[in-house]
């Protein structure tokens, strides 16, 4: 970066001992902070100014001690000036979980630096610590969209290239007047352990003992879009690293969003993936960083930056914030991909949604904060399993097909064992006339449904906590709805039960009242089904033919005509006491059904606590899910059961009066 003015070699000079002398009174600050507790609040500036220097020891240590000897002596003072820095600066923020354990390392990483430790030790402590601080304090990393290359071209002509060179070789016109001499950004050596974070916290704040200001004045966007275009100069292979990008999915994974990307040095990916491809696959993200940011299908880049927020926050001591961007991780990065995940691989889908669950309620546990990072890397290499699966090239025919079939079959067949309980029971009773309520019902289900999707399609979008209430909300009042209905057919089971009924109450039972309540009860069962069928092709569509999900949803449709025609068929020809038995049986045990599906979504929804039940099995389709709230409210639906049949049995015993 320039300064504003030609200088010569006496303001040169100046302007070094001016630096020194900030540097000086910067370092008597931090220890002044320490003794008065007004100065010691921590701030993004203070967290960051400390991994600034962090960073910048990484880097230039090698070049002030070799082979446990001193290189250069003003470079070594500088190195021992900054570590110190770092531990004073540590040891002056608030308090938190970790804190104790920040001071010890930064203890350590000073004396590593006072013993002449080796260069690559002393970078590798200096980049752990790093991470353990903005693990431990996290601060904004990363720009809020994707820097403009262009704009930082024109900012870095302006004000850097008079002394960095326009080709960033270190060689501008000023160069020869500047000492130490300006940093060449060709130099890949120097450019693999840089990240853009560390460049733009540079301009930011300038270097103390050098010609370098700070631009300060500049918006933090026109800084980042600085940083991203000083970082490109040493990497030219961005056509290689496209194609690498585009074909390598598990890289994606390692690079998920903005902040990965801001943070990540060409030597840190390239321990990962080999030097070369990492060279090539950083040239092309940092001067294409929208690549980052584009979304793409079955992305979940939001997943991975809640769950590391999560666990931020819990290793900063803050377990209610953690708990609540656990909780954010599955309703706004997993749940929208949900749908198509089911479909295409329902084991993953079910393991996601129970690992996600152990980690909210390991967190509300206060579990160590080593035993939640394991699970969250779990979940992030799930996570990772699921982009691969969720892959627009990974979807076939065959799947599509076979997603939209039985989607419609399974939630459709639900929805249909109630409505025609109900319509076999109005014929059985005589009163076809009110058939109409019913299908009213379920036909307004189906209106209101498509209002949904309209809604959430072209005005607002449905989030994963709506979902998971609607459902969950619907599941339970169905639940009730069907209890009660199943314990009344129950009563009327028996043949003289169910003769007095008719003949003493049927004509009021069915009033208009009752009109309203099967209207209400088909509705509510049919639209939870359709919501949660329109989510799953809203999913579908969005990645796989029109033609294929149509087909699949045409062939589960006939599917479920005929069997709506062998149920009516069937129930006809029962005799009423046989069907009010079996009608009774299957309401019972669709409101058991639906009782832990209900408690499952709300606790989805962050409503209800989870806690787990590790002996239990987790079967979907039947409402299990392995936690002592979902299984218990099952428990509970049998008890009702159990006691409405006790009851119903002992008023069967009783003598009909004369």
């Amino acid at each position: 970066m320039s300064i504003p003015e030609s200088e010569n070699s006496e303001k040169n000079l100046a302007v070094a001992a001016f630096g020194k002398l900030r540097a000086i009174l910067t370092f008597l600050a931090l220890v002044i902070g320490l003794a008065s507790p007004a100065l010691a609040a921590a701030n993004d500036e203070d967290v960051q100014t400390a991994w600034r220097l962090l960073d910048y020891v990484a880097v230039d240590y090698r070049g002030a001690v070799a082979d446990g000897k001193v290189k250069s002596a003003q470079e070594y003072a500088e190195m021992t000036e900054f570590s110190a820095a770092v531990e004073f600066k540590i040891t002056a923020f608030p308090a938190s979980a970790n804190r104790a354990a920040l001071i010890a390392e930064a203890k350590t990483f000073r004396a590593m630096v006072a013993a002449k430790a080796a260069p690559d030790d002393v970078a590798k402590a200096a980049r752990t610590l790093g991470t353990h601080l903005l693990s431990a304090y996290p601060v904004p990393l990363a720009p809020t969209k994707a820097p403009d290359l262009a704009r930082g071209a024109a900012l870095y002509v302006a004000n850097c290239a008079s002394c960095h060179g326009l080709n960033g070789n270190g060689h501008g016109p000023d160069a020869t007047k500047l000492k130490p001499a300006p940093v060449a950004f060709r130099d890949a050596g120097r450019a693999r352990e840089r990240s853009p974070f560390a460049l733009y916290q540079v301009i930011g704040q300038g270097l103390d003992g050098t010609a370098m200001r700070s631009f300060s004045e500049l918006s933090s966007q026109d800084r980042w879009a600085l940083a991203f275009y000083a970082s490109r100069f040493a990497f030219a292979d961005s056509d290689k690293g496209e194609q690498i990008w585009k074909t390598d999915a598990g890289l994606r994974s390692r690079v998920p969003n903005l902040a990965a990307l801001a943070g990540m040095t060409p030597a840190a990916l390239g321990r990962e993936i080999g030097q070369d491809k990492a060279d090539a696959v950083l040239a092309y993200l940092r001067a294409h960083p929208e690549a980052v940011t584009e979304v793409r299908a079955g992305s979940l880049t939001v997943a991975h930056e809640k769950l590391q927020a999560s666990i931020a926050a819990y290793a900063a001591g803050d377990r209610e914030a953690a708990k609540k961007l656990a909780l954010s991780a599955y309703l706004d990065g997993f749940e929208p991909v949900e749908p198509a995940l089911a479909a295409r691989d329902g084991t993953l889908m079910s393991r996601i949604e129970a690992e996600m669950g152990s980690l909210r309620a390991m967190i509300g546990r206060g579990e160590p904060v080593a035993a939640v990072k394991d699970q969250v890397a779990v979940l992030d290499t799930l996570f990772s399993d699921a982009e691969e699966v969720l892959a627009p090239d990974a979807a076939s025919t065959a799947s599509t097909f076979i997603g939209a079939f039985t989607i419609l079959l399974r939630e459709g067949v639900e929805a249909l064992l109630i409505v025609v309980a109900m319509i076999a029971f109005l014929r059985k009773a005589d009163r076809g006339e009110m058939v109409r309520h019913v299908h009213g019902g379920w036909v307004v289900a189906l209106i209101a449904g498509g209002i949904t999707w309209a809604i959430a399609t072209f005005f607002i979008g449905v989030s994963g906590a709506s979902r998971e209430l609607t459902e969950g909300f619907g599941s339970l009042l169905a639940a009730v709805v069907l209890l009660s209905v199943g314990i009344w057919m129950h009563g009327k089971s028996q043949a003289g039960e169910w003769q007095r009924y008719i003949n003493e109450t049927l004509g009021k039972a069915l009033s208009r009242s009752s009109a309203w309540f099967l209207f209400g009860l088909a509705f509510i069962v049919v639209y939870r089904e359709v919501f949660e069928t329109i989510l799953f092709y809203a999913a579908l569509t969005a990645q796989g033919s029109g033609a294929v999900i149509l087909a699949g949803a045409g062939s589960a449709i006939v599917l479920l005509g005929v069997i709506a025609w062998v149920m009516l068929r069937f129930s006809a020809k029962l005799p009423v006491s046989e069907f009010f038995k079996y009608s009774s049986a299957l309401m019972a045990v669709l409101a058991v059904v639906l009782a832990g599906k209900g408690v499952a979504a709300l606790q989805e929804a962050g409503m209800i606590d989870i806690a787990p039940l590790a002996q239990i099995p987790r079967i979907p389709v039947l409402g299990v899910f392995p936690t002592w709230e979902s299984v218990g409210a099952q428990l509970l639906t049998v008890a009702i059961v159990a006691l409405g049949a006790w009851y119903n049995g002992r008023r069967g015993s009783e003598p009909t009066a004369a």
